[in-house]
């Protein structure tokens, strides 16, 4: 028998700032109603490749706003292939997405998705 996951509880970060990393990730995002970001002090960074979490925003105009704060306001750059995948100013790997890519159909039992009314197409 396998064993039903209903989501990810948590992800966690590495940082060599703890304060200034709170501040980030305090003003930029606000994970769901039961999920939240681990954040620990190393004294080294070790550097990430195609490790990363993905954060879900709403829509297309948010996945901009997103974008448009990175670049703007952090001045980090974005990472190609995806549309909107960045390092955080420590060297995290952030993937963002939004919730009308039909892949993420496995989501809509999820309260925060019913709450944001998507929907999908019937095939």
């Amino acid at each position: 028998m396998s064993v039903q996951v209903y989501g990810c509880n948590h992800v966690a970060i590495e940082v060599d700032d703890i304060k200034k990393a709170v501040a980030f990730y305090k003003e930029f995002f606000k994970l769901g109603e039961h999920q939240f970001l681990a954040i620990f002090e190393v004294e080294k960074l070790q550097p990430a490749n195609m490790r990363h979490f993905g954060i879900m925003v709403r829509d297309e105009e948010q996945l901009a706003d997103v974008r448009k704060k990175i670049t703007g306001k952090y001045n980090l750059k974005l990472e190609p292939p995806f549309r909107c995948d960045f390092r955080d100013p420590w060297g995290n790997r952030i993937q963002v997405v939004d919730l009308h890519d039909e892949s993420l159909i496995w989501l809509l039992p999820y309260r925060e998705v019913q709450k944001a009314g998507v929907k999908f197409a019937e095939d």
